[in-house]
C-alpha cells in the first residue's frame, strides 16, 4: 500500500512538473530577446534580472522549507508557489519596460518556495534505492514539459506576439494548481515530532562542506541567457534560439532519469563531478566555438550538465542533512544557491560588458574547478541498513 501511494505521489508532482515547466519554457527561449531587444536592456541588466529574482527569493525558500517542517504542511506551499508562477507570465505579457518586468521577475522565481517542500515528500516518499530515480523521474517531467514548450514556442513566434505568447504561457501552471489541490492528501499523523528549530552547527561538516561547494560552483554559474546571446552575436537568428534551447532541454530529460540511475549505484559525488565537467568542457567549447553545429553541441551538452546536477543535487542534500529537517536542509541548500544567482549573472554581466565574453567564461571554469576539489572531501552517508550508499564509496 505505502509503495502503491509512494508512487502515485511520484505521478501527481510529475504532471504537475510537466505543466509548469511546459508554461515556463514557452517562455524562456525568447526571454533573452525579449529583454535585451525588446526592453533595450544590456547584458548587465539582463544578468542583473536573471539572478535578482533567485537571490531576493532565496531567502524564501529557506524560510518555506523551515516552516514547511515547523507546522509539518508541504501542500500548501507547493500548490502557492505554482500560483505564483502563472500570475508572473501575466505581468510579463503586460511589461512595456526592463523595470517593469523586474517585480514580476521576483515573483516568478518566489514561486520556487515550492521546490523544498515538494522535494522533502518525494525524499520522505523514497528510500536509499531508488530516491536518485524519484528525483530523476521528476526532473525527467519537468525537462519533457520545457520540450513540449519550446515547440509551442517554435510554432508560436512565428504568429503570434511575445505579449500574447506570455498570457498563453500561463494557463499550464494554473491547471497545475488545481492539480495540486485537488490530488495532493497530506498525512494527518497525530504524533509528528516537536519542531525546537534549527541551526547550521546542527549538521555535519559533509553538509556544510556541499553547502560551500555548491554555492562557489553556483557564483561561476551564470544562466542559459548568456549561451543564448553569445551565439546570437556569432549571427544566429532569433528563431534559432528555440532550436538551441530545446536541443539542451531535450538532454536533460533524456538523462536526468540514467543519472538518477547512476547516481544510485555508483554514488552521488561521482555523478555530481561529472555535472561539474561537462560545465567546464562547456565553457571552454563557447570561447573556442564561432560554429553554429559547434553550438548545437555544447547546448546539448549543457543539457546533460543540467540533468546530472539538478537531479542529484537534491538526493544528495536529503541524505546528508538530518531526516527530520529535509524540508529545511533542501531550503537551506536553496538558498545558499539562490544568493549566489545575483552575484554570478551580475558579474557574468559584467565581465562580458567591460572585458569580453571569454572573460565570462574563464571566471566561470576557475570556480568549476575550485568546487570539484572540494568535491573530492566530502563523504557520503550510509544507508539506513548500515550499507554503503553505492558500490564505488
Amino acid at each position: 500500500m505505502k509503495e502503491n501511494k509512494s508512487r502515485i505521489t511520484i505521478r501527481i508532482f510529475a504532471s504537475a512538473s510537466f505543466l509548469n515547466d511546459l508554461g515556463s519554457d514557452i517562455i524562456y527561449p525568447i526571454w533573452p530577446h525579449f529583454v535585451k531587444n525588446i526592453l533595450g536592456a544590456n547584458m548587465t541588466i539582463l544578468g542583473i534580472l536573471d539572478g535578482i529574482g533567485d537571490a531576493l527569493v532565496s531567502l524564501s525558500q529557506a524560510a518555506a522549507g523551515y516552516y514547511s517542517d515547523k507546522i509539518r504542511k508541504r501542500k500548501i506551499f507547493i500548490w502557492i508557489g505554482y500560483l505564483m508562477g502563472a500570475t508572473s507570465r501575466i505581468g510579463y505579457a503586460l511589461s512595456t519596460s526592463w523595470q517593469m518586468v523586474l517585480p514580476f521577475r521576483i515573483l516568478d522565481r518566489a514561486g520556487k518556495i515550492r521546490s523544498a517542500p515538494r522535494d522533502a515528500i518525494i525524499a520522505d516518499v523514497s528510500d536509499e534505492t531508488n530516491r536518485g530515480k524519484n528525483f530523476g523521474i521528476l526532473r525527467t517531467a519537468d525537462n519533457l514539459g520545457a520540450v513540449a514548450g519550446i515547440t509551442i514556442c517554435l510554432v508560436l513566434v512565428n504568429f503570434l506576439s511575445i505579449s500574447t505568447i506570455f498570457l498563453i504561457a500561463a494557463i499550464p501552471s494554473f491547471i497545475a494548481v488545481l492539480l495540486i489541490i485537488l490530488s495532493i492528501k497530506e498525512s494527518s499523523d497525530s504524533e509528528k515530532k516537536i519542531f525546537k528549530g534549527i541551526q547550521l552547527k546542527q549538521f555535519d561538516k559533509n553538509f556544510r562542506l556541499f553547502l560551500i561547494a555548491s554555492g562557489i560552483f553556483a557564483l561561476g554559474s551564470f544562466s542559459y541567457s548568456f549561451l543564448m546571446i553569445f551565439t546570437q552575436e556569432t549571427g544566429a537568428k532569433i528563431y534559432t534560439l528555440p532550436i538551441f534551447y530545446l536541443i539542451f532541454t531535450i538532454a536533460a530529460a533524456l538523462s536526468s532519469y540514467p543519472f538518477g540511475f547512476i547516481a544510485d549505484k555508483w554514488g552521488r559525488k561521482f555523478t555530481i563531478g561529472i555535472g561539474y565537467l561537462i560545465w567546464i568542457i562547456v565553457c571552454v567549447g563557447f570561447i573556442f566555438s564561432k560554429s553554429i553545429f559547434v553550438f548545437s553541441i555544447l547546448f546539448l551538452l549543457y543539457g546533460l550538465h543540467k540533468g546530472a546536477l539538478e537531479t542529484v543535487q537534491k538526493a544528495f542534500v536529503s541524505e546528508l542533512g538530518p531526516n527530520e529537517y529535509r524540508a529545511s536542509s533542501l531550503g537551506g541548500f536553496q538558498m545558499i544557491v539562490g544568493l549566489c544567482a545575483l552575484p554570478a549573472s551580475s558579474l557574468a554581466g559584467i565581465l562580458w560588458d567591460t572585458i569580453g565574453k571569454e572573460a565570462t567564461m574563464i571566471f566561470s571554469i576557475t570556480l568549476s574547478i575550485i568546487s570539484s576539489f572540494m568535491l573530492m572531501y566530502i563523504k557520503e552517508k550510509k544507508s539506513d541498513e548500515g550499507l554503503p550508499n553505492n558500490a564505488g564509496n
